[in-house]
């Protein structure tokens, strides 16, 4: 079953979390205790989030494109770490897909290695102050 996290606990941003890689440890430390829930349970006025973080390679790809095919239409896709974005400093290794873009439409790039915790939530408070508008 696929989960997602009612982010702010107010049901304006739900976020779903594919943790890859190390880039994963730094979502996790965002989202803390946030309680999780079934995707088909989010509010349809709610803005859907679905972080792809670390090191995305071959043998992961049906994996992420089931999550990725459960995750509601209007959810934006964010490439979390330098892995997810361009392949990081895996990016010539025969099992390592050169970034998200390779698979998905990516809506957002955090760069870093590992980019903060804070930097996710900012592109998610963002989400929620355009949600509110």
């Amino acid at each position: 079953m696929v989960a997602a996290r009612d982010w702010f606990g107010d049901g304006s941003v739900f976020v779903i979390d594919v943790p890859l890689a190390c880039c994963a440890l730094e979502t996790q430390t965002a989202a803390g205790e946030r309680g999780c829930l079934p995707i088909a349970e989010i509010p349809p006025s709610a803005r859907v989030v679905v972080t792809l973080s670390g090191t995305i390679t071959v043998p992961m790809l049906p994996s992420i494109r089931l999550v990725l095919e459960e995750a509601p239409q209007r959810a934006k896709v964010v490439a979390f770490g330098a892995c997810a974005c361009v392949g990081g400093p895996y990016w010539d290794s025969y099992a390592v897909v050169r970034g998200s873009e390779e698979l998905v439409k990516v809506d957002h790039f955090i760069a870093g290695c590992p980019p903060p915790p804070g930097a996710l939530d900012d592109y998610l408070d963002a989400q929620r102050v355009e949600a509110a508008a």
